[in-house]
């Protein structure tokens, strides 16, 4: 593909790299097989805290032979308490224990439904519930949150409830048993999408669809035989499958920290000689805070791989004067396994930094009207569809919400604005519904939110339209502003009236220390709205 030029929006698949016809375990069983020895997992936990799952240590590791013998052992013990098939439900943060899990249940073809840890009571009945899970997997207590309380309480649902305190020494004891042979189009996994719109629906992923795609992230980030460190949520896609899957595939070491904590994932990088690094941009741009104040030895690192929200060239900029990375951009969405398009190190500058680089192997994109599915000009914007290997089976148990994202020949719909040049490369312009509309005139926030990041006081920021009386909509801005910055909603202002029309800039600035974001990164706007009705938010002078 890389010579094609394109006559309109339409990019065909590419079938230069096959498509992975395994399962998860089959896959594993391979990595253990070929690099018995190498480190397949490494526990990181912050200084100050002991282990979450009751362990002597925080600092513990697997090898892929280790991991595949516990991965073998956690099946045997899910069939003898639950059949192929049924789902089981995990509600914890990246502990080891949680890809023990998923290897596991893999090896089991069991389902694993992933559930947030920072989910209130509710929000995990709702996901119990609709996923009919007949298990629950978490831990006695997270962040001074008494979770193994919480648990029983929801085990009025007709769940068996399993603590990971003590569980790994517990699969450990069990005896190995036959598992069954697993196909690749069988489910895998549900990821609950709340997305931008607070509406969570469960995607159903099949093996291969995960397998393929982390094998070809991994590919193209050149992550073979590399160190990652990501401490993207393990509940994501991001973090189960390009991360664990993306590492397995790639016989690569996974560094997992507990959660994101600048200071202890500085220190991790440092530490374990990490060459690649994952993170969303507000991670990166909490990590170029951290390093202000406290310098760390980051010469391993060779690229980091971002996603999940828009990287602005001003996000590259930064990343590359601060940490000095190359970042590779990925752009998909849980309902497509995840990722669609990927830029590399090979793209021209500008490509890598004002796009989201071209579709990756064996899936069909295109730009098309949304109203009609008509292919549009190279260049036009339009909603960017895909099709292919990679996506999802349907929302479970939902047939009219997987018909609305599903075309008749198989399209998914992705709800995102994008363009497509004729060399291939794509740039996302914006969201359908996160569009403004000022007055009947339609302003998309991904580029004011460009604009305001090139101040250097704006340390990251969320443009989202307000209701307005005379205008239908404003817009309005939460600015987080970098440690040294006071903030003022005048300079912010003259700041984008110099680079863009009157209409675009901002009339309503808050002050945020940090935003609502979904799993991926993607900041909720719906609840910044829903903060600025109420007021709640702080209004910047």
């Amino acid at each position: 593909m890389d010579e094609t030029r394109l006559r309109n929006s339409y990019y065909p698949a590419d079938p230069s790299r096959p498509i992975l016809d395994v399962s998860i375990g089959r896959a594993l069983t391979s990595a253990a097989g070929t690099v018995p020895d190498r480190e397949a997992l490494v526990e990181v936990v912050p200084s100050s805290m002991a282990s979450p799952v009751g362990a002597s240590r925080t600092d513990r590791r697997w090898t892929y032979a280790q991991l595949y013998d516990d991965a073998q052992r956690c099946a045997s013990w899910l069939l003898q308490r639950v059949e192929s098939g049924d789902r089981i439900c995990v509600w914890a943060p990246n502990v080891p224990e949680w890809v023990v899990l998923q290897y596991g249940a893999a090896l089991a073809g069991v389902i694993l439904v992933t559930a947030n840890p920072a989910f209130k009571p509710s929000e995990l009945e709702f996901v119990l519930r609709q996923s009919r899970s007949s298990a629950l997997f978490h831990l006695s207590s997270f962040r001074e949150v008494d979770t193994g309380a919480i648990a029983r309480e929801l085990e009025g649902l007709g769940i068996h409830r399993y603590c990971f305190e003590g569980w790994l020494d517990e699969i450990r004891n069990t005896p190995e048993a036959a598992l069954p042979e697993i196909d690749s189009q069988h489910p895998a996994q549900i990821q609950y999408t709340s997305g931008t719109t607070g509406k969570p629906k469960g995607a159903l992923l099949h093996h291969r669809g995960l397998v393929t795609n982390a094998s070809y992230v991994a590919a193209r980030a050149g992550l073979e035989d590399s160190v990652l460190l990501s401490p993207m949520p393990l509940f994501h896609t991001a973090g189960s499958v390009m991360s664990v899957l993306g590492c397995m595939t790639s016989r690569a070491t996974l560094v997992l920290p507990l959660f994101f904590d600048p200071p202890t994932v500085l220190q991790a990088i440092e530490a374990s000689r990490a060459q690649v690094l994952f993170g969303v941009p507000t991670m990166l741009l909490a990590l170029i805070e951290a390093m202000k104040a406290t310098p760390h030895d980051l010469s391993s690192l060779r690229v980091a791989l971002s996603g999940g929200a828009p990287v602005s060239p001003e996000i590259h900029r930064r990343v590359k004067d601060a940490l000095g990375l190359p970042v590779v951009t990925v752009f998909g969405q849980t309902e497509l396994s995840p990722i669609v398009a990927q830029t590399s190190d090979d793209d021209p500058e500008f490509e890598r930094l004002h796009t989201v680089g071209k579709p990756l192997w064996n899936v069909e994109v295109r730009i098309a009207d949304p109203g009609d599915f008509r292919v549009l000009p190279t260049g036009t914007e339009g909603e960017i569809q895909v099709r292919g290997y990679q996506t999802m089976i349907g929302y479970f148990d939902a047939p009219d919400d997987t018909q609305q994202a599903i075309t008749s020949d198989g399209w998914l719909r992705t709800g995102d604005l994008g363009t497509i040049d004729e060399g291939g490369y794509i740039r996302v312009t914006g969201r359908l519904k996160d569009m403004i509309i000022r007055g009947g005139e339609n302003i998309y926030p991904v580029e004011i939110e460009a604009c305001l990041l090139r101040h250097p006081e704006v340390a990251d920021v969320a443009v989202f339209g307000a209701p307005d009386e005379k205008w239908g909509e404003v817009v309005a801005a939460a600015v987080r502003l970098s440690s040294s910055a006071s903030g003022c909603a005048e300079r912010l202002t003259a700041h984008c009236r110099d680079a863009m029309a009157p209409h675009k800039t901002p009339i309503l600035w808050f002050a945020c220390s940090e935003f609502p974001l979904t799993a991926s990164g993607k900041v909720q706007k719906f609840r910044l709205r829903e903060a600025l009705a109420a007021g709640s938010l702080e209004r910047m002078d």
